[in-house]
């Protein structure tokens, strides 16, 4: 809206208002003129103020429309100078906007001209560079091609030395197995001499037997040298005392004896050896007579039930003497059959004492079952007590759970209400982090909780 239209709407209300206080000043007068009978006085000063009231109007009217020439003409006054105005502006505008356009085409100029010559400083430079390091590779190149042939004929000089050294040692090492090989024919010698003595044998299998009984069973669960036939004088070897009793309130015994034929053993391995059907059988036919003798002879010296078991054992101290004895058929079991004896190697022995061990624990278990049985009592106690503790901890768990759950649900408000704010860099975070103090948020209050004069963080940029 222009200067003119303000002008002449000032003027209609101001025209506007003065009517309407002539039309109230008339009918004012006109109620009075009423009131008061219509004196002739009053009705010259009624005719006096009307034609007065003409006056001012026509004065009013002359006025107003002078008022509009005035402003008609301020306006097209006002509005020349506005055009005059607008087009020196429109002039300045575009001889600056030229004026910028030239400075920053010279300007442009200048900066192309500047970075071609930055361009070619720098290309001269990286190219001289280059070739100072080209050098300089070349020569360290050769420096290394020089220690390397240097390194490499030391480390060849060296490693055929070593090689050498090692050979050396390991025929100087070669030379003293020999010689221990002929120290051990020699011992293997002196052990088959030993072996030829049969008393020498008999105390070798009561050294195996007598380890085998110390590895598996305890001290007080078998014995040695022990009178089994009572009214005799005749000792068993080894005896393992069982947990039953005799009539006489003794313990009950399980006799071993060990036995090693080498001699009938030997020519039978040696028979088999040169492959003479014959000679193996006549010596089996001895080896089997021989168990049999022994079977007998431990019999009648140490079975005596019910002071013994009513069998024994018979220990051969190598594997291959029991597997020959085992080959022989029917013989194991004429000795049981027989003479109520049992033969057993190594391995098999183990196995018989292992279950016996066995036996003893089931027994020592038996024994204190009273025990065991109170022990439990208080295992079931104590199982309701961890009972009452697991629920007090599973209802802890509970409370932590939803305490987490608050806390997440807490945490995605947060995040909705920092959704708008910016973030910063990583680096300007941590250096912000780095130096403002941290608050400590307080989950049952609800707010941070950082010392006396703690207040929210603020978002970066204003907003929230």
């Amino acid at each position: 809206m222009d200067l003119t239209t303000w002008v002449i709407a000032f003027a209609a209300a101001g025209l506007a208002v003065l009517i309407l206080l002539a039309v109230i000043l008339l009918q004012r007068l006109g109620a009075l003129a009423r009131r008061l009978g219509g004196g002739s006085d009053i009705g010259a000063r009624l005719e006096a103020i009307g034609a007065q009231n003409e006056r001012l109007e026509r004065e009013f009217r002359a006025e107003l429309a002078r008022s509009r020439a005035e402003s008609a003409q301020n306006a097209h006054s006002a509005r020349g100078e506005l055009v005059q105005t607008l087009n020196g502006f429109t002039q300045l505008l575009q001889n600056q906007v030229a004026t910028i356009a030239q400075v920053q085409n010279e300007r442009l100029s200048t900066l192309t001209q500047s970075n071609e010559q930055r361009l070619d400083a720098v290309r001269a430079t990286l190219e001289q560079r280059l070739e100072v390091l080209r050098s300089d590779n070349a020569q360290k190149l050769e420096q290394m091609r020089a220690t390397v042939d240097e390194k490499l004929h030391a480390t060849l000089e060296q490693r055929l030395g070593e090689s050498f050294k090692q050979v050396s040692e390991r025929l100087e090492q070669v030379h003293k197995g020999l010689g221990e090989m002929q120290s051990l024919a020699a011992g293997v010698g002196d052990l088959k001499k030993v072996l030829t003595n049969v008393k020498t044998r008999g105390t070798w299998g009561e050294v195996q037997l007598e380890n085998l009984l110390e590895q598996i069973l305890t001290a007080a669960q078998y014995d040695k040298n022990v009178v089994t036939r009572p009214g005799s004088g005749e000792r068993v070897e080894f005896a393992i005392r069982l947990p039953g009793r005799d009539p006489d309130g003794g313990p009950c015994w399980l006799p071993i004896d060990a036995k090693f034929p080498l001699a009938d053993y030997q020519q039978l391995v040696e028979a088999q050896e040169r492959g003479e059907a014959g000679a193996v059988e006549l010596h089996a036919r001895a080896l089997e007579r021989r168990i049999k003798d022994q079977a007998a002879d431990i019999h009648s010296k140490y079975v005596a039930p019910p002071h013994t078991t009513d069998f024994a054992l018979l220990y051969l101290p190598v594997e291959g003497l029991y597997a020959e004895v085992l080959r022989r058929p029917g013989l194991a079991d004429a000795l049981q059959r027989d003479f109520r004896v049992t033969i057993a190697g190594p391995t098999t022995l183990a196995a018989m004492l292992n279950s016996l061990q066995m036996g003893f624990r089931t027994l020592a278990i038996e024994q204190r079952s009273s025990e065991v049985r109170k022990l439990l009592g208080a295992v079931k106690t104590e199982f309701g007590r961890f009972g009452e503790i697991l629920a007090a901890t599973r209802r802890k768990l509970e409370q932590a759970s939803s305490s987490i759950g608050d806390a997440e649900a807490r945490t995605r408000a947060i995040a909705r209400q920092l959704r708008d704010v910016e973030a910063l860099p990583a680096i300007e975070a941590e250096r912000l982090l780095a130096t403002e103090p941290r608050l400590v948020y307080d989950a049952d209050a609800g707010a941070p909780a950082g010392g006396d004069d703690a207040e929210p963080p603020a978002s970066r940029d204003g907003a929230s």
